[in-house]
């Protein structure tokens, strides 16, 4: 299967909050790099994040009562069978679409199972991550390295896997401990995980619900750590998974 013909099994799903001024020219730019379906996810937008993510060509689905992994639950519900590949990414404008294809293609070729984008080794605009992202970020992959022997920099939301294998993992966490907790269930269940450099961008609009807001900060990061220490606690790690960071090819 050619990288073109990957993609076109493909679905990404977005999850928003109050993303208009971003989130047509996300889904635009995803589109644009020849995947199968988009599927914007509103998690109770008080803007016209759904109405600009249709006319832009994504299929939007709600999800109303709020929280980060509650929405990505429902885009992935929405995937269904339909959809070979899942990937993930944020509707702000800050992930770049363009390194779609870098993540997707090792899942696609089957030389892994899951793959998620390093925005700490790739190239970064200055203010795109804050300090407390990169500590958090960095602490995550200390953690995973000691427990599961994977190695990782990010919890980064551009990343995918085949579709039925995240079903399969079982990923409870509702809110901002989704992404944690998928790097903590692939790497307990022993699967075979890839950390690719990716860029990262400034959002191109509205506000951030986390790291530019104090209170949501120390919410999100009580969550984060909650969920490791859960997870840690009542999953066993499998056989060692395989990890490693690949180059990348600059555009």
């Amino acid at each position: 299967m050619t990288g073109q013909d990957a993609l076109r099994h493909v679905a990404v799903v977005i999850p928003c909050l109050d993303e208009e001024d971003a989130i047509a020219a996300v889904v635009r730019e995803v589109l644009a790099e020849g995947v199968g379906e988009v599927i914007v996810v509103d998690n109770g937008s008080r803007d016209r994040t759904a109405e600009r993510a249709a006319a832009a060509g994504a299929r939007v689905v709600s999800q109303p009562v709020r929280g980060y992994g509650r929405a990505c639950a429902a885009g992935l519900a929405a995937v269904g069978t339909e959809r070979d590949i899942v990937c993930f990414l944020d509707g702000d404008g800050s992930d770049v679409p363009a390194f779609i294809p870098l993540v997707v293609a090792p899942v696609a070729a089957g030389t892994a199972d899951f793959v998620m984008g390093s925005r700490l080794r790739g190239q970064r605009e200055p203010g795109s991550m804050t300090p407390q992202q990169l500590v958090a970020g960095r602490l995550a992959g200390v953690l995973l390295r000691l427990t599961y022997g994977v190695r990782c920099t990010d919890m980064s939301p551009l990343r995918a896997m085949r579709t039925e294998r995240l079903v399969a993992l079982g990923m409870r966490e509702q809110t901002y401990g989704w992404n944690l907790e998928m790097q903590m269930r692939a790497a307990g269940a022993g699967l075979r995980c890839l950390e690719v450099p990716v860029d990262h961008r400034c959002r191109r609009g509205g506000q951030s619900k986390v790291s530019g807001n104090l209170v949501a900060g120390l919410s999100a990061a009580w969550k984060i750590s909650t969920t490791f220490i859960r997870l840690a606690r009542h999953q066993p790690a499998g056989r060692p998974a395989e990890s490693a960071a690949v180059p990348v090819a600059r555009r």
